[in-house]
């Protein structure tokens, strides 16, 4: 859809909340734009011309209805309203000119005022013109010269009327497409973002709770054990230092231009051990038991497998110090499920999640974008964290 329905630019596109009563009553100007509204207004007043001159007996009576009638249509193609009123005014200096006769060509410019009053106004409007004309044919049938001639400018604005309206159709219909188009756009953008945001919360948060974990023993051991202290504040400089990495990366997905950024890889299941030894080594009393093929995770699953770890270990950290959590994470033919439990701290209670429990959300959003689910609550031997993934290619 892209490819065919491109939007020249932010202009042509109608607004957000337009509906499709909205969309109907937009003007003529959306239609017809720059020089092309001169060249029907041309057209029209050639017409009219023609009319003024063929088969009128009475030149100033044809003379003033082609001025009454250019005067109404010009207003009408530049989009003014009410649009009835300089649609009647047009068409009265057409029937001026016509002087009653349906061999006058200057009957035509009735059927060009049709299509522009069915592409400027609403439907409404376009039908009460319509029924109009339909009248104003049938007087000249009836009561001014019995001629079926007329009956060939009712079929006219008959069939003028039904194109117009497929026109405004297919236009209404091409506004809405782009409005569609611009609106998956956003979405688009709008999942990004949230994508982005939740790298920046599992990376950020993670880094700085162990980091806070080994600043804390070097703080403890900066007077009896000073290269222990020294080897505490290296390692969270370099927890620093990688978080500002992986962070530079997440913002890098925001500038299209920074390619380079988007290639760097992601951390998977396979990333584990790594992740709870950072834990250890700032004091966490973390243990892993991996049963089954790491290596054959999808890396969405993976990475989600990761997070998931992560936050959790976080969130124990972060509530419940000095808590032992067990980490398993078991690998099936169809599944693989993920367990982070963390022991009850005596006098404090479960671990929870703290303010509006946004790790846990992460977490929940982590699993179900790759078609899984993620439960986080009190179970186990205190603060239970279970998240169960599909591995059938099932996921969105």
């Amino acid at each position: 859809m892209s490819g065919d329905l491109d939007p020249g630019g932010p202009a042509e596109l109608a607004p957000a909340g337009l509906a499709p009563a909205g969309l109907a009553s937009l003007g003529l100007t959306e239609s017809l734009a720059g020089r092309a509204r001169w060249a029907a207004i041309v057209v029209f007043a050639a017409v009219t011309a023609a009319g003024a001159v063929w088969l009128n007996p009475s030149a100033p009576v044809a003379v003033a209805g082609a001025v009454v009638a250019v005067g109404g249509a010009v207003p009408l193609v530049l989009g003014w309203r009410p649009v009835l009123v300089y649609a009647a005014i047009a068409t009265a200096g057409t029937a001026m000119l016509g002087h009653g006769m349906s061999s006058n060509l200057g009957w035509f410019g009735v059927c060009l005022l049709t299509g522009w009053c069915v592409l400027a106004g609403s439907r409404r409007e376009a039908l009460a013109y319509w029924a109009g004309t339909m009248l104003l044919f049938a007087a000249e049938w009836l009561w001014v010269q019995p001629d079926p001639g007329w009956g060939a400018w009712l079929a006219g604005v008959t069939l003028a009327t039904a194109f117009s309206l497929l026109i405004r159709h297919d236009r209404d219909l091409l506004r809405r497409l782009r409005q569609a188009q611009a609106g998956l756009a956003e979405q688009a953008r709008a999942q990004e973002r949230n994508r982005i945001a939740r790298e920046l919360h599992d990376v950020i948060g993670h880094t700085l709770t162990v980091s806070l974990l080994h600043v804390q023993s070097a703080r403890l051991a900066v007077e009896h054990d000073p290269a222990d202290a020294g080897h505490a504040l290296a390692e969270a400089e370099r927890l620093g230092r990688e978080c500002l990495a992986e962070v530079r990366t997440a913002v890098g997905m925001l500038r299209e231009d920074d390619a380079a950024d988007r290639t760097a890889p992601l951390p998977g299941a396979g990333g584990l051990p790594a992740l709870v030894e950072q834990f250890r080594s700032a004091g966490a009393d973390v243990t892993l038991t991996v049963e089954g093929d790491v290596a054959g995770l999808p890396a969405t699953t993976g990475l989600a497998v990761y997070r998931i770890a992560q936050e959790a270990l976080t969130n124990a950290a972060k509530h419940a110090p000095g808590a032992a959590t067990e980490v398993r994470l078991r690998v099936c033919p169809g599944e693989a499920t993920l367990t982070a439990d963390t022991r009850a701290v005596p006098g404090r209670g479960p671990v929870a999640d703290a303010g509006p429990g946004l790790g846990v959300v992460s977490m929940r959003e982590r699993a179900e974008s790759v078609g899984g689910s993620c439960e986080a609550g009190p179970g186990g031997r205190g603060w239970l964290v279970r998240a169960r993934l599909p591995l059938t290619g099932d996921a969105p």
